[in-house]
């Protein structure tokens, strides 16, 4: 099972965590992106109290603090739109909540005492809103609210002569709101990483299902099915491009009697073998396929001319003759090659096989002869 931090909520996996942070990171922009909005609106909005609470000269210097932290998510906001902020897309947004909170307890500083606790009831919303509302990880949320818990105390407990039992009071439901708002914050993220695990693994097995379903069971080569797709991709680029491609239709000679002489388990081992040779003898953009039985098909796209894909066609002979100490003494391979080159008018998927499975009975007829393969093109005339 996929392991996370208990307290840091990170996976313990680093990889796993990139592709975490990829993953949510488009849809987390937009919640950065309101709550860097909304949140001040709602601290600019507090003006409404003053014209109750605050003394007319005090007024000045909290729009003086109240307009200075809002200098903070104005930047943050600017950033949202650059690449810069990926790197610190987590952590600002706590920085916001924490100026937001230090800022309101400066103010609050500033205030007569009689008014603080009209005021204290924005320290529970400051604390609801960066575990719950910013979209920081639960981690940084925990820590800011921590530090603006300690500062709450050290203004109103050390540099204020504040009563001890309101203090203590506003302390409880503080405290209180930490309590509720970090659980209700730390099972959220626990549970988003919880569905984006199950998310990958079902990810996962759906490509594996596919892989399956596009691969030979035998030799794991694509089957006919990722051929087709995979020839229709060059056909769709065919008026993009003059690029001319080949296919090679490859008929193992007289495979039965490796069949009967020694059973199955031989033929596979084979089979196996030549596909391995094949992929060996391609480079990585080409596709060796399985069609099945000892019937495969080279796809290589962008050759040339023919001279260079009858080369390659030697070349495939030649891989599969090669011999290997796996199989029994006595057994030696050897496959008929036919050519296609395309595109050419009206090709379709089935039609470019069809005529590199002609030029391949026709490489057979005339084994005797050179040269070692026909072109399916004029065999098919």
């Amino acid at each position: 099972m996929t392991r996370l931090h208990p307290l840091t909520l990170r996976f313990h996996d680093p990889a796993l965590e990139r592709a975490y942070d990829d993953d949510i990171y488009p849809r987390m922009l937009l919640q950065w992106r309101s709550a860097l909005v909304i949140g001040p609106a709602l601290y600019v909005l507090l003006f409404v109290l003053d014209a109750w609470y605050v003394p007319d000269a005090q007024q000045g210097a909290l729009w003086a603090i109240r307009l200075g932290s809002l200098l903070v998510p104005i930047a943050f906001i600017y950033l949202t739109f650059t690449a810069h902020y990926r790197r610190c897309a987590y952590l600002l947004p706590a920085l916001n909540g924490l100026t937001g909170g230090l800022g309101l307890v400066a103010m609050m500083q500033l205030m007569p005492l009689e008014v603080v606790a009209h005021y204290y009831p924005v320290m529970v919303l400051v604390t609801f809103f960066t575990y719950n509302f910013s979209g920081t990880r639960f981690i940084y949320a925990l820590a800011v609210d921590l530090v603006l818990l300690v500062a709450y105390n050290l203004c109103f407990g050390a540099l204020v002569d504040y009563p001890r039992h309101l203090l203590a009071t506003q302390d409880f439901f503080i405290i209180c709101a930490n309590l509720i708002g970090g659980s209700a914050g730390y099972m959220v993220e626990r549970q988003r990483r919880r569905l984006f695990v199950h998310k990958q693994a079902l990810e996962d097995e759906r490509r594996q299902h596919l892989d399956r379903a596009l691969h030979d069971s035998l030799t794991g080569l694509p089957n006919r099915e990722l051929l087709y797709d995979r020839i229709n991709q060059l056909l769709v680029g065919a008026g993009r491009s003059t690029a001319q491609h080949a296919l090679y239709f490859v008929d193992l000679d007289n495979f039965k009697p490796i069949n009967d002489a020694h059973g199955h388990a031989v033929g596979d081992q084979a089979l196996r073998r030549v596909a391995a040779h094949l992929l060996g003898a391609v480079r990585d953009t080409d596709t060796v396929a399985r069609l099945g039985g000892d019937e495969f098909v080279v796809l290589v796209p962008e050759v040339p001319d023919h001279d260079n894909a009858a080369q390659r066609a030697e070349r495939l002979q030649a891989a599969i003759a090669r011999r290997d100490d796996d199989l029994p003494a006595g057994i030696s391979l050897s496959a008929s090659v036919g050519l296609c080159l395309f595109p050419y008018p009206g090709a379709t998927a089935d039609d470019i096989i069809h005529r590199a499975d002609l030029a391949m009975y026709h490489h057979k007829a005339a084994s005797a002869l050179p040269p070692p393969l026909i072109n399916a093109q004029t065999a098919a005339t």
